[in-house]
């Protein structure tokens, strides 16, 4: 690079109940001998308010580091979509941390300010994004991935529990989801699914879940799409459909390690550009975040933003 990136940190202080907060204080006496400004973010959305606004009013190259959860990092990168002058980092301070895993970006936040430091002028790496469009007016980008139907509400569940705040109080907020999947297992009841991939219509039966994979990974380490590749211009889907709740529990457990590809109503495909839609409508998530319900659509952006990346 010709020119010397400017230094931002945007920290979620909540992320994490406050283990985020707590990781920046430790993180930023590493940085006495590097110039930075810091934002902290208050409420949802502040992250994109705060990334937009700073990509606005800076013309020279930025670099922009998200501390804090997956919900941060997508807060940011919607902020800074379509200012190619921005580059972004990232310090993994929640409890899913799914990006870190799916980008190759170091998982402990002590790596990750050196690794920071070591890179800040270094040539960006450019990724795939996805971009979202719901009936309900709601539209934005994702990066790990997109979901509707039992995956969604327990994401939503779980971001909405005490239970989760306890735990993570405890470094265990994961779990929150795995006592959500049991809780609403015997509750949800799985709807037929009707996708328009690149012009070719699916329709799948007592369907539980799609997700839209951008990386491999989601909702805490769970290898979903195995074979997602953020720089290939497509994204992975997998429908989960057409199976008892108690397989649904040993799909759930085999993901961690992408064992659920191997069952036959787990289907995996890829495309661009999808159109998503349940005979009832289901709740919707991006990068974890509850966002509406379906129907949705969401179409690839390739190579549309910059992560610094040590060359491979």
């Amino acid at each position: 690079m010709s020119e010397k990136r400017k230094l931002i940190f945007i920290v979620n202080p909540a992320a994490k109940n406050g283990f985020s907060l707590r990781i920046w204080k430790k993180l930023s006496m590493q940085l006495k001998d590097i110039p930075y400004e810091v934002y902290f973010t208050e409420k949802t959305r502040d992250g994109t308010e705060i990334a937009k606004s700073l990509a606005m009013k800076h013309s020279h190259p930025l670099l922009i580091v998200a501390v804090g959860g997956d919900g941060t990092i997508h807060e940011v990168i919607n902020g800074i979509m379509h200012f190619p002058h921005v580059t972004i980092a990232y310090i993994p301070a929640g409890s899913g941390n799914d990006f870190a895993r799916g980008f190759g970006m170091p998982q402990d936040p002590k790596k990750s300010i050196e690794y920071i430091k070591e890179l800040i002028d270094s040539h960006e790496t450019l990724f795939d994004a996805g971009v979202y469009t719901t009936n309900q007016g709601v539209n934005g980008i994702f990066v790990n991935s997109v979901g509707a139907g039992f995956d969604a509400l327990i994401s939503m569940k779980g971001n909405q529990s005490k239970v989760k705040k306890w735990l993570n109080s405890i470094s265990l907020g994961k779990l929150a989801y795995t006592y959500y999947i049991v809780k609403e297992l015997f509750r949800y009841q799985p709807t037929t699914l009707t996708l328009e991939v690149d012009g070719e219509t699916k329709k799948f039966e007592k369907t539980w879940f799609v997700t839209v994979s951008n990386q491999q990974y989601f909702g805490g380490g769970m290898k979903i799409a195995p074979h997602a590749d953020p720089q290939d211009g497509e994204f992975n889907i997998t429908v989960v459909h057409r199976l008892s709740k108690i397989k649904l529990l040993f799909i759930f457990v085999s993901v961690f390690w992408g064992g659920h590809l191997k069952y036959k109503e787990v289907v995996s495909f890829n495309g661009r550009e999808i159109s998503i839609d349940f005979d009832q409508p289901v709740r919707v998530h991006a990068d974890g975040e509850d966002i509406a319900e379906t129907p949705f659509y969401v179409k690839i952006s390739p190579k549309s933003w910059g992560l610094i990346q040590k060359a491979e």
